[in-house]
């Protein structure tokens, strides 16, 4: 007997997916649509939200059949990504199809013998007509020979009906939901914590025997704590305090050889990370870089839950899966995210004054050492983001700038605009935003009103400036302001050179040749093996130094053998032909240092 909850929730809409093959990295999907519509059109995204590329997911669904009863309706092709199938109305239809599960990422689907993953875009046909109705999903235990039993299952969706190991029925409420709430399998660690009051849940799959899940757990829920009180204020989860917006959260990691990235959900994350970057049991050194990055990304990762995936552009009020979905305003969205994610690791407690400055400084350099910052404006780097961030190749960073870090300089240059202007801050404007929007779609004037209301001003010239132009930021003016100075360093070889390079296997590797640069004038091209360097003969008589020639395996080589020399040839292979390019050596390249001055200020803006 149906229970009152599941009663409530008859979805009409309702989905199995068993893992078919693991092997061969199949999953097996029913869908079963109880009314369908005469001409009932189904259709699968052709992208995620929150990762702006079309991804075609519909290349790895296969074998699509339809059945009503004993009867098999027509079913016809429409698109690449859609079909129609010919119903008698009244009567229940069923289409069963493979979805083939080889893309270990967070943004679509995998399936082994160890693990599986899946997010609803990939492996859900959506029912039009039916998006807005309950949905359900049954999710099945595998039955591999020797691991059956060891695995189990996570997803932010509320259960109808699962077992002790996470197996079993969930329900949606909508076709959103459901493709909002990725799904994770396999012999994976978890533990759970709460945050202000919220149960959380963070499940690894690949971690290494020496991995420390305790101090992971500590530092995630001292984050997410921060980030609730950021947002909510310090009485939040409490009685008279503010109710967050979340009454579960899920986190998955994924751990991997060699890999980084994040995918926001509104209930969840899909994470993955390097496995030497999880915290090591016993590790009592000083905190290493590569988990200050992990920490990062799970502040970004948990701060969209407020900034994007409920207070979000008006161009996303309702996705639109068939297409692109273009807007603005991801500067603000995924930058001013990457601006706090690292501020609220300081908040946290997670690293100091000093780790901060580095993180940042880091960025600074990262935008500072990219020409395409003065070929693009921050907002069209967002609108671009289809074709240009996502698609990147040698030319990126000669004609755009990342609207993440890009965007991040901008809250970074507004709030301590703001400060010093002594009306308020940024952390301000985002809960007036918050607040004005009841968590709801804004556009770039709400972002400007906001501004205005908290700093007594309008901000309009800023933000043409800043945002809508060319122009360099005044980093260094604002940030000594607040303590801050900034040193200039001699730049490292590939930067003072203008270039991106790979070096392995005794060679270096030109990845990127960037616009202006000593490399670029002297012909050099995305792609070319150098492979050494020539100096002419020189010196007065009686001490004259002769040619020379050598072989380089890495640009560090280049200090060794050309010493103080200003000119060269470079010897480069490009397809498979030997060049001679004449290379004038840089001088006077640099990159910024910041260092406290006043490290009161510091950590009054930092606090």
């Amino acid at each position: 007997m149906a229970t009152k909850a599941q009663a409530q929730h008859a979805a009409g809409v309702r989905y199995r997916v068993e893992c078919a093959d693991p092997h061969a990295h199949l999953f097996a999907v029913t869908l079963t649509i109880d009314a369908p519509a005469a001409q009932q059109r189904v259709s699968l995204p052709v992208w995620i939200p929150g990762s702006y590329l079309i991804r075609e997911f519909a290349k790895n669904l296969q074998g699509l059949r339809a059945t009503q009863g004993r009867r098999k309706p027509a079913l016809t092709q429409l698109d690449k990504c859609s079909w129609l199938v010919e119903c008698t109305p009244g009567q229940p239809l069923v289409l069963n199809y493979q979805v083939c599960a080889y893309d270990n990422s967070v943004r679509t689907a995998w399936l082994d013998a160890e693990r599986g993953f899946f997010n609803g875009t990939s492996v859900c046909l959506r029912v039009e007509g039916q998006t807005e109705s309950p949905h359900a999903l049954e999710i099945v235990a595998p039955t591999l020979a020797d691991d059956a039993a060891r695995w189990s299952c996570a997803t932010a969706l509320v259960p109808l009906k699962a077992d002790k190991h996470g197996f079993g029925s969930y329900k949606a409420s909508g076709y959103d939901e459901l493709a909002d709430s990725p799904v994770e399998m396999g012999a994976f660690w978890s533990a759970e914590f709460e945050a202000c009051g919220v149960p959380h849940r963070f499940v690894v799959a690949g971690a290494a025997a020496s991995f420390d899940g305790d101090r992971l757990i500590a530092d995630t829920k001292a984050i997410c704590e921060a980030e609730m009180r950021f947002w909510h204020g310090d009485k939040v989860g409490k009685r008279g305090g503010a109710k967050p917006p979340i009454d579960r959260y899920v986190f998955m990691l994924n751990v991997v050889d060699d890999g980084y990235g994040g995918l926001e959900h509104r209930h969840s994350t899909a994470l993955i990370c390097n496995r030497r970057d999880l915290p090591q049991r016993g590790d009592k050194k000083k905190q290493a870089e590569g988990y200050t990055t992990l920490l990062g990304l799970i502040s970004h990762e948990y701060f969209h839950t407020w900034n994007v995936k409920r207070m979000r552009p008006a161009e996303f009020a309702r996705y639109d899966y068939s297409q692109e979905n273009y807007t603005q305003l991801l500067w603000f969205f995924e930058g001013f995210t990457s601006y706090y994610d690292d501020l609220l690791l300081r908040r946290a407690g997670r690293i100091d004054d000093a780790a901060y400055l580095r993180l940042l400084n880091k960025t600074i350099n990262q935008v500072m050492q990219t020409p395409g910052r003065l070929v693009q404006p921050v907002a069209d780097a967002s609108f671009d983001a289809w074709v240009k961030y996502y698609r990147q190749d040698e030319q990126t960073p000669n004609s755009t700038v990342s609207y993440y870090t890009k965007g991040a300089l901008v809250a970074l240059c507004l709030d301590l605009t703001l400060r010093h202007e002594g009306k308020g801050s940024l952390d301000d404007v985002m809960r007036l935003l918050w607040t004005k929007s009841n968590g709801g779609p804004i556009s770039e004037d709400d972002i400007a009103a906001a501004l205005e209301a908290v700093g007594g001003r309008s901000y309009a010239l800023e933000l043409a400036r800043w945002v809508h132009s060319t122009e360099e930021l005044p980093l260094s003016q604002l940030l000594r302001v607040h303590g801050i100075a900034t040193l200039e360093d001699p730049s490292q070889p590939a930067q003072a050179l203008g270039l991106r390079v790979a070096e392995a296997n005794g060679g270096v590797q030109v990845k990127v040749v960037l616009r202006g640069g000593a490399a670029e004038k002297a012909g050099f091209c995305a792609n070319d093996e150098w492979i050494g360097v020539e100096l002419p003969a020189a010196g007065r008589k009686g001490q004259q130094r002769p040619a020379q020639a050598w072989r380089i395996a890495k640009l560090d080589d280049l200090a060794l053998y050309l010493g103080d020399a200003a000119k060269c040839t470079a010897i480069v292979a490009r397809d498979r032909k030997l060049i001679r390019l004449p290379l004038v050596l840089p001088t006077g390249a640099t990159t910024w240092r910041l260092f406290s001055h006043d490290a009161g200020k510091v950590t009054n803006w930092l606090a």
